[in-house]
């Protein structure tokens, strides 16, 4: 006669099982212990990105000299000019590129400072109305022919009005009345002194050359 068959015993399958289960979680708490504090290390030894309202040093050079200045990295060339180098020579006009007023020249080519960032400057030359003029108080052609031509009224365009004729006839673009127009129609005048303007740039091409 066989014997009856007896399951397996529940209670060793119920332990094997949760030996398992135990098993795998500890593993899995483990590994994730593991992982956790090798991402604490990994950020505790990555510098925190900098702050970029934290001035930093710059140097400019203005005028054939350098300045030293410590800027957020936001400020534009002509604010630094202006609050920090303490030349007001150049205008804030539109503070959108619009007018012209902000006129300055770099590395002889006139550009925008209310667009361009100080920071994009450094290393570079950068001219203003004040460096126009000789050490000795002599001024620049271009400056004198804007008084002799009565080329202004108000005057707060006039500083940029005169780095952008300069660099017109610098750049070849003052050969006619159009040209100059054309050249110099970036530079807004709310006086209209236009036609004062055009003559004052044909008046100072030629001394210009001479110097």
């Amino acid at each position: 006669m066989s014997l009856p068959e007896f399951p397996d015993n529940p209670t060793r399958e119920n332990s094997g099982t949760s030996r398992r289960n135990f098993l795998k979680t500890t593993l899995a708490t483990t590994m994730t212990a593991t992982m956790l504090e090798r991402a604490r290390a990994e950020a505790a030894s990555t510098p925190a990105p900098a702050d970029i309202r934290e001035p930093i040093a710059m140097t400019l050079r203005v005028n054939g000299r350098d300045r030293r200045v410590s800027l957020d990295v936001r400020t534009t060339l002509l604010d630094a000019l202006r609050e920090h180098v303490g030349l007001t020579g150049t205008k804030k006009g539109c503070d959108q590129g619009q007018c012209g007023a902000c006129t300055v020249l770099v590395n002889n080519k006139r550009v925008l400072s209310c667009l361009t960032l100080a920071a994009v400057a450094q290393g570079q030359e950068v001219t203003t109305i004040e460096g126009l003029a000789k050490a000795d108080g002599t001024l620049h052609p271009m400056q004198q022919a804007f008084i002799d031509n009565d080329a202004f009224q108000c005057g707060y365009c006039t500083p940029g009005q005169i780095m952008s004729a300069v660099a017109c006839v610098q750049e070849g673009h003052a050969n006619t009345d159009d040209d100059i127009r054309e050249y110099m129609s970036g530079n807004l005048c709310r006086c209209a002194a236009y036609p004062n303007i055009v003559d004052a740039v044909k008046q100072a091409k030629p001394q210009m050359k001479e110097s």
